[in-house]
């Protein structure tokens, strides 16, 4: 048996003989980090609630930064010569959220606070240069000495890689299961893409805190023009510090100051270039280029979809009417390299990342937003749940839901999975292809499709909303476990269509269902 102490060990035992009087063993494990803390204040996220309710219940007052005009010479070559010292990394929540902060700039002008929290209580920490090594042509010495930070990072023990990152809004990211940051959370969307512009509450505070069931608990406090909220994320990371997926627990509680009419929980912001379905119009050299390929919904009534992400000429707003939805996801199921060959940015280990409701969330819908993109620096991608209930001023917006960043949905469908998407050419090779018809080719796997041949009954069910559907037929892919739906379809004007399609034997469902909404502009026809 080892009688060597850890350093919480030890700072606690000395506290217990009153050789460290009057400090907390969060506040001696601050000392030892060469953390300055603030006066100590009544702390628990029902204050937070409560607090967030009060501010609602008042008039919005925008939030001027301190030294504006010095902030803006901070740009992003500026902002990212700013280093922060390894050795003032502080212990949060007993050392199990080794944090190190991010310095403000040009694009992060708010601070925010940054708390510990111990039993009952919570204390600043308070900002100081020192924490940063700032080169001496750089902007940042110009700043006064109490600005403040602009977001955190979370890292991994004795390891100079972080896994969790808030900077900005109401962002969140995480590096996941496969060690890839990508996509990012949000608290909470608001009038995303609609004809008044889209609005982004912020983090004002952070509360690091224990965790009864996880590593740590991170409280926030929101606020912004029209909504004030509190959130708590309890985090869990499973087994090892590498491979293993990364789980919130959260609770997010908004108080709207006034009537808002798209009010999304639960949001999910990434990115969809192209992929083997749009190829065709793809300037780069990269075969794919995407944070995520699909949104995946497992719906109340059980039936699990499977929606590909499109780049449309025109932002295009999907909605998935639902009651009490088991889960939804921005996914990326492609993670082989030979189809992006970026040994750069490693989009094959972006995670996916699923949303799971704690308990029943009623009526509502999940919204998809896609944007147009011409890059990968644009987030085009939304997705979230709309609550049937409507966000009206003096109400309590409340749920719970957990959060898994994973290299796959954490709920695996039973069936078959839908493997890739692609269109081409219409008719039939060797033949004057008719012009305007496009031939979608849809693989599945997984599930009990491989015990299935050709003679066993497979069939396609497929529907559009408009257009012609022809020349449906299905085939396992030989020499592989994947079967393939395949047909024509010719559009009847320029509007976009929904499609579905899943495979059945006589008297059985095979597959997931496929959604899909098809544009002309997808694939082009030559001239």
């Amino acid at each position: 048996m080892s009688s060597t102490l850890t350093r919480r060990e030890m700072l606690g035992l000395l506290a217990s003989l009153g050789l460290l009087p009057q400090l907390s063993v969060e506040e001696a494990l601050a000392a030892a980090d060469k953390t300055r803390l603030g006066k100590a204040t009544e702390f628990s996220f029902a204050k937070l609630m409560a607090a967030a309710k009060d501010r609602a219940s008042k008039p919005y007052v925008p939030e001027v930064p301190r030294a504006a005009d010095t902030l803006e010479k901070i740009d992003y070559d500026q902002h990212w010569k700013i280093h922060f010292k390894e050795d003032h990394t502080v212990q949060a929540a007993g050392g199990k959220a080794p944090l190190r902060f991010f310095h403000l700039g040009r694009y992060f002008k708010l601070p925010v606070g940054i708390f510990l929290v111990d039993g009952e209580k919570a204390r600043e920490v308070l900002y100081s240069p020192d924490y940063f090594e700032i080169p001496k042509d750089n902007p940042a010495n110009g700043l006064p000495d109490d600005i403040g930070f602009a977001g955190f990072r979370v890292m991994e023990p004795g390891v100079e890689r972080d896994w969790l990152a808030f900077l900005g809004a109401a962002y969140f990211r995480s590096s996941g299961a496969l060690d890839q940051y990508g996509l990012s959370a949000r608290a909470v969307a608001i009038d995303v893409a609609m004809p008044t512009p889209e609005e982004f509450p912020r983090f004002t505070n952070f509360y690091f805190g224990p965790s009864k069931t996880g590593l740590f608990t991170i409280y926030a406090d929101l606020e912004g023009p029209r909504v004030s909220g509190a959130v708590r994320w309890d985090i869990s990371r499973g087994g090892d510090v590498t491979g293993k997926q990364v789980v919130m627990d959260m609770a997010v509680r908004f108080y709207p100051r006034e009537n808002i009419a798209r009010f999304g929980v639960a949001a999910l912001t990434s990115m969809f270039w192209y992929d083997e379905t749009n190829r065709q119009k793809a300037p780069d050299w990269r075969p794919e280029i995407h944070d995520s390929d699909g949104l995946g919904i497992w719906t109340g009534a059980g039936e699990r979809l499977w929606r590909p992400l499109n780049n449309p000429q025109n932002v295009m707003t999907s909605t998935f009417v639902d009651n009490n939805v088991k889960g939804f996801g921005l996914c990326q199921r492609d993670r082989s390299f030979e189809n992006y060959q970026d040994d750069g940015v490693f989009y094959e280990k972006r995670s996916t990342v699923w949303v799971e409701p704690t308990g029943e969330w009623g009526a509502g819908a999940v919204q998809l937003v896609e944007i147009p993109t011409d890059d990968e620096i644009h987030d085009n991608i939304v997705a979230y749940w709309i609550p049937k209930e409507p966000a009206n001023k003096g109400t309590e917006i409340a749920f719970d839901y957990r959060l898994t960043w994973a290299g796959d949905e954490p709920h695996v469908p039973t069936v078959g999975r839908v493997y890739s998407t692609r269109l081409g050419f219409g008719g039939v090779p060797g033949q004057e292809r008719p012009k305007g018809v496009v031939k979608y080719v849809i693989d599945f796997d997984g599930g009990e499709l491989a015990k299935y041949g050709q003679k066993d009954g497979v069939e396609a069910v497929v529907s559009a909303s408009a257009g012609t559907v022809s020349g449906v037929y299905t085939l396992p892919v030989v020499g592989t476990t994947r079967w393939r739906a395949v047909f024509d379809f010719k559009a009847a004007g320029p509007e976009p269509v929904d499609m579905r399609l899943f495979l059945k034997t006589k008297d059985k469902t095979l597959t997931e269902t496929w959604l899909y909404q098809h544009h002309n502009e997808t694939f082009v026809w030559p001239k």
